[in-house]
């Protein structure tokens, strides 16, 4: 939308994790030593927590780039509260394996042949497990014993756990001591301070090709930091809103009152959301807006009011943009054809 206005290269604040946009911050670094020096054993768990948009992901992402794909196997599994055998089948799938109809006896031969021939030939295995915070002792205990599986003394399979903080009370279970004793590296990731958001920001839009428009006035990073408290998914969802927003005000100066004029349209929006309730028939009602009998309240909805048509004029004048853009693209396309 806004990257020919703004000669981006692409979207610098895209909610998808992207290790290309990866910012090594202090608390960053620090997990990523920890991967490279869990990952330098050979063995065991790594586990890395952190807030949820912290950046787990991207800081896997970051490391699996440098990895040479001769050397590793990987798989991914995200967990959605696995029991045991379910993990089972999930690591097979991890791997591509055709674990559809083995009982739990046949589906751990499959597991060992393949991580024993694999190494066997050479090759690495890493199977990353996401939201590890919902996987259960039972389903973590299947994973510590695929951990015993050995070849030449070796282990073949090493994993990382990513997981939200409440993974750490999970792990203090008196059932998983076993299992806490193959840890070998853990870091917890924590927000970006002050500084480092402004950094991060920076990094982002430098990465997607930013020339300096639009110009960031003094205190912008600060506001954005005081908004989002440094978690690098909020922040990239409201710095692309504040992009957005300069977009359709056709500015290139991002100064400290509209990062707050956004910020207020945000909470509006989400007052809006609230105000909005399922009812048992699955249709959507507004809930009433109690208006005081003498009156007093009425200023305040009609500012209500007025602030909700300025936003869906803002999105028409947005909707409008990708709509020619599209047009453009589609008249493109053809000419080519």
């Amino acid at each position: 939308m806004y990257l020919e206005y703004y000669g981006f290269k692409e979207f610098p604040f895209q909610m998808t994790p992207d290790h290309r946009f990866f910012f090594e911050s202090g608390t960053h670094r620090r997990a990523l030593a920890n991967l490279v020096f869990g990952m330098e054993q050979g063995e065991g768990f790594i586990v890395i927590t952190g807030e949820v948009g912290s950046g787990k992901t991207t800081l896997l992402d970051h490391l699996l780039a440098t990895l040479d794909s001769n050397d590793y196997l990987t798989g991914k599994v995200v967990s959605t509260h696995l029991a045991a055998d379910d993990m089972l089948r999930a690591v097979a799938a991890a791997f591509r394996l055709p674990y559809q109809s083995l009982d739990k006896a046949s589906l751990l031969d499959l597991i060992e042949n393949f991580l024993l021939s694999s190494r066997a030939k050479g090759k690495r295995i890493l199977l990353l497990v996401d939201e590890a915070q919902n996987i259960p002792p039972p389903a973590l205990e299947e994973l510590r014993m695929l951990s015993n599986f050995q070849f030449d003394n070796k282990v073949p399979l090493q994993c990382v756990l990513l997981g939200q903080p409440q993974f750490a009370r999970v792990l203090v279970s008196p059932d998983l001591e076993q299992f806490r004793q193959r840890i070998i590296a853990s870091y917890h990731l924590n927000a970006l301070n002050l500084d480092e958001t402004g950094d991060y920001i920076r990094h982002r839009l430098s990465v997607a090709g930013w020339k300096d428009d639009p110009r960031y006035e003094d205190g912008v990073f600060a506001e954005i930091f005081r908004v989002t408290r440094g978690i690098p998914r909020k922040i990239n969802w409201f710095s692309g809103r504040v992009l957005l927003h300069a977009f359709l005000d056709d500015s290139h100066v991002i100064d400290v009152e509209m990062v707050k004029r956004v910020e207020a349209e945000a909470l509006e929006e989400s007052r809006v959301i609230e105000a909005t309730v399922p009812a048992s028939s699955g249709v959507m009602h507004e809930k009433p807006v109690p208006v005081p009998a003498n009156g007093s309240g009425l200023a305040a909805l009609d500012h209500r009011l007025e602030r909700l048509e300025k936003l869906v004029q803002r999105q028409g004048r947005a909707l409008s943009f990708l709509t020619s853009q599209l047009g453009d693209r589609l008249e493109a396309e053809e000419e080519q054809k």
